[in-house]
């Protein structure tokens, strides 16, 4: 799996970003995680081909049902769907 590593200062939380690579609120999620120096993972989907990209989806759709982008999982636990500026900003800072 096409899995991505960004390293930030803070990391004491488990961040994993659902992205599709032309999305730009994706875009927007991944600078605004950068900004707040936040290490994270992400997986753009889009890239993905076949059964990759098939478990990948049902992966998404198990805590978004509705599988929008940018879907952002924290502690595997917590999810927030779209670009949310201030709610990222709120769990993560």
């Amino acid at each position: 799996m096409s899995v991505k590593h960004v390293d930030g200062k803070k990391s004491a939380k488990q961040v994993f970003l659902y992205a599709l690579s032309t999305c730009p609120w994706c875009k927007k999620t991944k600078a605004l995680l950068n900004d707040l120096g936040v290490s994270y993972d992400y997986i753009d989907v889009d890239l993905l081909v076949g059964d990759e990209q098939n478990k990948v989806v049902s992966d998404i759709e198990a805590v978004n049902p509705q599988g929008g982008f940018p879907t952002l999982v924290i502690n595997k636990t917590e999810v927030i769907v779209g670009y949310k500026p201030e709610e990222i900003t709120a769990v993560l800072s």
